[in-house]
């Protein structure tokens, strides 16, 4: 069982403070859970995507495979967050200085995440023996790059008149991604107009929107973020009750989803909600309004209904909320 304490719950939380693309100039500041919550989020669709034809088991394995994967590189970027990606890849070829990486960063998170038990002791196997060919991890590494492309393509109009680094930058996110093209979902992601790019985009720009812009926080965290936050905690409080594999993954799934009608309609603080009788109605009407006209009928129109119907599954709709317990039989 999962020993869930405070330490892991404020490394989860790190993620807020740490700036991603700090050498370059940046129209917003880019965080590194903002960056693993847009990761997370395409992974999920590849993961769908990419699984269609398995059977159930398989599915819920994969999608564990693929949310504990993110997690423990989640932890580990955020030990080396300030190696400049072509450094890192440098080390990684050198397999005696990876090591070497690897085994600090490990004593670095060991404390905060070696109470979780055999959590802890996945991290370590997936870290130390890595399988760079298996589809869990094709499935991360694809979304991890068109999560920093998407970073990229924000910053690459004010660098590029003078630094010389963005034309190989944006041809290395081109060439790397081009290597995935066999996944089932990312070259609809990849091209413009299709009803997969609008998603992928709607859900970056969460990352511009303020949580809870009337009452200052330190630091200020996105729905981006909150929505990765979430995730991870429901994760880890599903396996401290010891939760099936897909009641958990399921859990995961729901906080990271959770707030994606908020791209439609921004945060709206509780007490503003509260202030008029109808409000909370009123917003809940527009969201799945909005949802289905912006983001799930170009979805069904393209042939992705199975996809609608597993995100609608994770918003709670047809059962009221999000928050409302339930299961699928059968």
């Amino acid at each position: 069982m999962a020993d869930i304490r405070k330490s892991l719950l404020q490394l989860i939380f790190s993620g807020a403070y740490l700036l991603r693309w700090n050498d370059k100039l940046r129209p917003v500041e880019l965080l590194q859970i903002d960056k693993q919550a847009h990761k997370m989020l395409l992974a999920c669709v590849l993961w769908h995507e990419n699984s269609l034809g398995m059977s159930e088991e398989k599915r819920v394995r994969l999608a564990n495979d693929i949310i504990e994967g993110g997690l423990f590189d989640y932890f580990y970027r955020l030990i080396i967050t300030d190696i400049k990606p072509p450094i890192f890849y440098k080390i990684k070829e050198n397999p005696d200085q990876h090591r070497q990486l690897t085994e600090h960063v490990l004593e670095r998170l060991q404390p905060a995440l070696a109470p979780l038990g055999d959590f802890w002791q996945r991290m370590c196997r997936w870290h130390r023996s890595p399988d760079e060919g298996s589809l869990p991890r094709r499935i991360l590494t694809a979304a991890h790059l068109y999560a920093s492309q998407w970073e990229f393509n924000l910053i690459k109009p004010l660098n590029s008149p003078f630094d010389e680094e963005m034309d190989d930058i944006g041809q290395s996110f081109v060439d790397r991604l081009d290597s995935f093209s066999d996944l089932n979902g990312l070259e609809q992601m990849r091209q413009q107009g299709t009803a997969l790019i609008r998603l992928a985009n709607r859900c970056g720009q969460l990352r511009v929107q303020i949580r809870w812009t009337q009452a200052p926080r330190i630091p200020a965290t996105s729905v981006l973020g909150h929505m990765f936050i979430v995730a991870s905690f429901a994760y880890f409080f599903s396996l401290s009750v010891n939760a099936c594999p897909a009641r958990a993954n399921n859990n995961f799934f729901c906080g990271l989803f959770h707030d994606l009608p908020e791209v439609l309609t921004r945060d709206i603080i509780s007490p503003v909600k509260r202030s008029v009788a109808d409000l909370p109605k009123i917003i809940k009407e527009y969201e799945e309004k909005e949802l289905e006209r912006r983001i799930f009928s170009p979805l069904r129109q393209q042939g992705f209904t199975a996809l609608v119907e597993r995100i609608s599954y994770y918003l709670g709709l047809g059962v009221q909320s999000e928050f409302q317990e339930c299961v699928r039989r059968n």
